[in-house]
């Protein structure tokens, strides 16, 4: 996406203005203009200049912003971020309340003058110099001097008005300008008519009480008050993205041949190593090389809680070190880091629009013109049915300055902004407007095994010794045995050794069993074995005890290893990958939302269903391979909008499919890529707290624009005289003036409440009329629920096993109305139903990606980053294909895809997003 700056837009009037001009230049496909940061991004392969010269003929300025331009270190230095990140700093710098302050203060000054002057003797009855006593000519000489000083001082309103009437492009300046300058033009002629009475020999008093100029004077001021306010208000909103801003280090202290320097972060280089003391910030993302510390990253994830790092670790640019010596070697620096990435997010995400927006949009496109119709047209029906010229001007005035463009189109980008800036204060990164919308009115998750629900890492859950041996003694055998394989649940059993300080020995041989088990023996020649039941009932006699606890663990999802010395069982270590800490909590508080859980997995039944039962979804879908879970995401969006949680690579192509992807954030760089939101800390409790942000913005945004709607509505017709005949109301143009002026601040103050939303508090947690979980009910409810409801307990999100995709097996273990799941084939009295993908153990782990064959396509048209994303998103979303590397700088694609995916599939995939494919190989 190229982005520009575009100074002088003033209401939503101008933003549409700019948006249909630079659509209609060739090579436009989108382009999404923000009032609140006067900031534009286009898409497409236009000409620059053809872009910049259509802004500027539609009368505003814009210039292309620095951080579109490529890098030209090719060492991937930070100098070029630190120069963008200095420019948006001071784009994002509030520098217009300071000048409206001070326009405000002066015109205040001289309309105070012109009010005492115009109104302060007749109604208060205070005293004029005897110049002007019985002298309407001189007082009203003097109202037209300081009326014009305060024109004068609020000038920008008319040059802006007057320059965009002349494009053919009325905006809210100039409904002020048309407002103010009317008064000002019927108030300097009725003073010509006043001298013409003098020098006719007249009384001129009789024109006294038709003068406008206060109104004129009033009008200007009032704006000028408004748009301060809305400055000011404007200037907090971004209060989250400056503070992300200031987090990035402007030196770091390197070490260069045993050598201390502070260096500028901008010399800072990717293998350089760099100290970091207790109370500093870490300047670049890294890896410990020596120290221990307490991290709080805060910042970034919102986890109040500091981490501790030690040697291996890696840290983040932006967080603080707290307690110890760092000495970290540099992994990621300038836009590579972590803290980058964010800030880009996060920008990126405000210069998008929610499709709510949109209604906003059509109306500003027409809002203005139609104002100036409206004024027109009242101010002929005053004349014809009699009423006086000034007080047809009036009412003509008063629909010109009381109408607000501006609030309806400050209402959906500053709820957007500060939305985008309460996700990134607690790790929650929306990157655009839609996602920020969509998310809360998904109602159905689907969520990911491996990884999300689950640690991904396999960890010891039960030590059962036989009779006679310690818990001690039997995992000091099984870590000697596993000492030599390199196996997950190896590594499993080794790691509960080293917890608990337990020594071990290496075997004399060893021996991997592939599908079975380990063999070995010790120095003294004795015999070890460990693997599976059947493997170990093969060899030696299992007692009754030891398979009814190896048939118990494998029901409760996890892997039984029986270990044996000498033909002598000593116990069995039950291993299984556990659920995250917060998992069930979190699904729980998915489910207060009304949202639907789907687990989807590719383990055996009978690990899904524990897994899923002990985390407490509403479904499990077991059997899943990976390049299958995209068409189960298409199964269940036909019931309602999803959202698929993962974090895989193999989850990408499921991300992209879903309504909303919503990506761990310590998963795979492809998941993340293809993700709409990203969880940093890598919780599943952070996916309910983006619902419920996702459902407060959006409820901001639906009462900003219901104000800005109902505002105008009202107050127009009620300016324009319509309750004049029946209850002889009337409304002063100073009074819609100082109504117009607070509409705006009233929608950026609205707009502000959201930062106080307590993302994570389930308090006021409720579902939406539409949920899925108000029809197939939860866990323990009776079928009566489901006879009220009309639903039967043989109904289903996805179909029934016999129709499902890929033959993904159903499994029921919540009690919720679905089938029971479709069992397979009867197995003996052992755990084959855990059978194993490794080289020796038995685990219900993910299904396989078979062989797959690399291909590298050439591809023309990929200028940016955008469009390596867009390309991504696109190919990881055809099934059967994984994305390795797209590159824009090399205009190349690399790919693995099965015997399923042909070149001409890859190319009519890539080519239907606009881009040229011109080889493949």
């Amino acid at each position: 996406m190229k982005k520009y700056s575009v100074t002088g837009m003033t209401c939503a009037a101008c933003q549409a203005r700019v948006e249909k001009a630079v659509s209609r230049v060739p090579g436009v496909t989108t382009c999404s203009v923000s009032l609140l940061t006067n900031s534009m991004g286009v898409e497409g392969p236009a000409d620059p200049a053809a872009i910049m010269k259509a802004v500027t003929d539609a009368g505003y300025s814009i210039t292309p912003s620095r951080s579109d331009e490529p890098a030209t270190d090719s060492r991937n230095t930070p100098a070029s971020f630190r120069a963008r990140l200095k420019e948006e700093e001071m784009a994002l710098e509030d520098k217009t309340t300071p000048l409206l302050k001070k326009r405000l203060l002066i015109s205040l000054g001289f309309l105070l003058a012109l009010m005492y002057v115009s109104m302060g003797h007749t109604m208060l009855h205070l005293p004029l110099p005897a110049f002007f006593v019985g002298n309407p000519l001189a007082i009203g000489l003097l109202q037209l001097l300081l009326t014009v000083i305060i024109m004068i001082i609020n000038n920008r309103f008319f040059v802006s008005g007057f320059k965009s009437l002349l494009h053919r492009a009325p905006n809210m300046d100039t409904l002020i300008a048309l407002g103010s300058s009317a008064a000002f033009l019927y108030s300097t002629v009725v003073l010509f008519a006043m001298t013409g009475e003098a020098a006719a020999g007249c009384d001129p008093a009789i024109y006294s009480h038709d003068f406008y100029f206060e109104s004129a004077g009033m009008i200007l001021t009032l704006i000028t008050l408004g748009k301060m306010l809305e400055a000011y208000s404007k200037g907090k909103t971004t209060n989250a993205l400056k503070s992300l801003m200031k987090m990035a280090s402007e030196t770091a202290v390197i070490l260069k041949d045993g050598t201390e320097m502070t260096v500028p972060i901008d010399q800072v280089r990717v293998g350089d190593t760099f100290l970091v003391r207790p109370g500093e910030s870490i300047p670049v993302d890294g890896r410990v090389l020596s120290g221990e510390s307490a991290v709080n990253e805060a910042a970034l994830t919102g986890e109040s809680l500091p981490v501790d790092k030690m040697p291996g670790d890696e840290v983040s640019s932006g967080t603080l070190n707290q307690t110890g010596f760092l000495t970290c070697e540099a992994l990621r620096v300038g836009e590579e880091s972590t803290l980058s990435k964010i800030i880009q997010l996060v920008s990126d995400a405000a210069a998008t629009k929610a499709p709510v927006a949109k209604l906003a949009d059509k109306i500003s496109g027409i809002f203005v013109p139609a104002v100036m119709l409206i004024s027109l047209a009242t101010f002929l029906i005053w004349i014809l049915v009699g009423r006086p010229v000034g007080f047809s001007l009036a009412r003509a005035i008063c629909v010109l300055v009381v109408s607000c463009p501006c609030a309806l189109g400050l209402a959906t980008p500053v709820a957007i902004m500060v939305g985008n800036g309460v996700g990134a204060r607690s790790g929650i990164l929306f990157k655009h407007a839609e996602a920020l919308q969509e998310t809360g009115s998904v109602a159905i998750a689907a969520l990911d095994k491996t990884g999300t629900i689950t640690a991904g890492e396999p960890v010891v859950t039960d030590i059962l010794p036989a009779q006679g041996i310690s818990e001690n003694d039997l995992l000091a055998f099984a870590a000697s045995l596993e000492s030599r394989s390199e196996h997950p649940l190896a590594r499993a059993i080794l790691k509960e050794a080293e917890d608990r300080a337990i020594s071990i020995k290496t075997p004399v041989t060893f021996e991997a069993l592939p599908g079975n088990g380990l063999k070995a023996s010790d120095e003294n020649g004795a015999a070890w074995l460990g693997g599976s039941l059947a493997f170990i009932a093969s060899a030696c006699p299992v007692s009754a005890e030891i398979q009814e606890a190896a048939d118990r663990q494998a029901r409760q999802g996890r892997t039984p290893l029986i270990f044996v010395k000498n033909g002598v069982v000593q116990g069995l270590i039950a291993v299984a990958d556990a659920i995250k800490p917060d998992s069930a909590a979190a699904i729980k508080a998915l489910k207060r939302l009304g949202i639907y859980t789907v687990m989807l997995t590719g383990d055996n039944e009978r690990t899904a269903e524990a897994i899923g039962r002990e985390a407490g979804v509403d479904e499990v879908i077991a059997g899943v391979k990976p390049d299958g879970k995209a068409a189960v995401i298409e199964a269940l969006k036909a019931k309602g909008k999803v959202v698929m949680i993962g974090d895989g690579i193999n989850d990408a192509p499921a991300l992209t499919a879903a309504h909303v992807g919503m990506a761990i954030g310590a998963g795979a760089d492809v998941a993340i890529e293809a993700a709409d939101v990203v969880l940093m800390k890598s919780t599943l409790s952070d996916a309910a707290a983006a619902i419920r942000l996702s459902r407060r913005t959006y409820r901001g945004i639906a009462q900003n624009l219901f104000w800005a709607l109902i505002y105008n509505t009202i107050l127009i017709p009620i300016a324009a005289g319509a309750l004049t005949h029946a209850f002889g109301i009337t409304m002063n143009p100073m009074l819609g003036a100082l109504a117009m002026s607070l509409s705006s601040f009233c929608v950026v103050t609205n707009a502000l409440r959201i930062n106080l939303t307590d993302v994570h508090s389930g308090n006021h947690d409720k579902p939406l009329r539409n949920s899925l979980r108000n029809t197939h009910g939860t866990r323990g409810e009776t079928s009566q629920k489901a006879k009220r409801t009309g639903v039967s307990q043989s109904e289903t999100l996805i179909p029934h096993p016999a129709e499902s995709v890929g033959g993904t097996q159903y499994v029921n273990p919540t009690g919720c109305f679905l089938p029971a799941y479709h069992k397979p084939a009867e197995t003996d009295n052992s755990v084959k139903s855990s059978e194993a993908t490794s080289d020796h153990h038995t685990a219900g782990t993910e299904a396989g990606k078979g062989d797959l064959m690399t291909r590298t396509m050439t591809i023309e048209g990929m200028m940016c980053g955008h469009c390596e994303a867009r390309v991504k998103k696109t190919l990881a979303a055809m099934t059967g294909v994984e994305v390795v590397e797209v590159s824009h700088e090399k205009n190349l694609a690399v790919v693995n895809v099965d015997e399923s995916v042909s070149d001409a599939d890859l190319k009519a995939a890539v080519e239907a997003q606009d881009y040229t494919v011109t080889a493949i190989v």
